[in-house]
């Protein structure tokens, strides 16, 4: 690995971890295209591979913070895990048994609909003291397991961490806040990220070191981003807007990319 490769890896985690920091969410759909157009990783299933195993670690750092706050609901966050990492491993399978090019425009739509999906405001549920026990299984477990599942399908097959799709699907399926939905997620974000990781790596589809200067990289840029969120609290939604923006721009240039394998 070359020194250019070692300060634009290391800068691309910074931008990802800068992100999430900053806006809490959907920083880590930038990790593949960065991966690909900016560190120069030569293959589309090489990049997601590795940036499975950054995703996964950044959640646990992030879970860590969570959970002394308080702020997951184990026993909804364990299911709804559960169910998404079988969910994981298919779409992972199917993702690898995909041409590179073909999932990388596909990825590229994915970005764009994220991007959409950002613009509008989260709302949390109602049920502050919803909790999975004896009495609320059989209402719960059926909800958690459909939406785990179909929702660890998507982040197995892209290689993303999905909290986007998990922080709503979580409130939808047990009405608990917005601030519990959003440490719960933690949860299946670090386990479908590892599930993607372990079924890249045994097809030898991850790149350690080039994951361990991501990882460090995002560690530094989340700890900035945070600071900076504090700073400009108030224009939390128009950085949102802004940070939409450049995923849709990305989004564009990675579908034009991706669809020359088409023609």
């Amino acid at each position: 690995m070359t020194s250019a490769e070692i300060v634009l890896s290391l800068f691309s985690g910074g931008l990802v971890g800068l992100s999430l920091g900053m806006i809490g969410g959907g920083g880590s759909i930038l990790a593949t295209p960065l991966l690909v157009y900016l560190v120069g990783v030569p293959s589309p299933h090489l990049a997601i591979g590795t940036s499975a195993v950054a995703v996964s670690a950044n959640a646990l750092m992030n879970l860590l913070a969570h959970a002394r706050a308080g702020n997951v609901k184990w026993g909804c966050a364990i299911v709804f895990a559960l169910f998404g990492v079988a969910g994981a491993a298919l779409g992972a399978q199917l993702g690898k048994a995909v041409d590179g090019g073909k999932l990388l425009a596909a990825f590229g739509l994915l970005m764009i609909a994220v991007a959409a999906l950002m613009l509008r405001p989260r709302r949390g549920g109602d049920d502050p003291d919803v909790r999975l026990d004896r009495s609320s299984a059989r209402r719960l477990v059926p909800r958690l397991g459909l939406a785990g599942g179909a929702v660890g399908a998507l982040s197995g097959f892209f290689g993303i961490g999905g909290g986007f799709v998990i922080v709503p699907g979580l409130v939808a399926a047990t009405a608990m806040p917005l601030l519990s939905a959003v440490g719960s997620s933690l949860v299946s974000v670090a386990a479908f990220g590892a599930t993607t990781a372990v079924s890249y790596a045994l097809s030898g589809l991850v790149d350690w070191p080039l994951a361990g200067l991501f990882i460090a990289g995002g560690a530094v840029g989340g700890l900035a981003g945070v600071r900076l969120a504090r700073r400009f609290g108030g224009s939390r939604r128009q950085l949102s807007f802004i940070f939409s923006g450049v995923v849709a721009l990305v989004g564009c240039y990675v579908v034009a990319r991706g669809m020359a394998v088409f023609f």
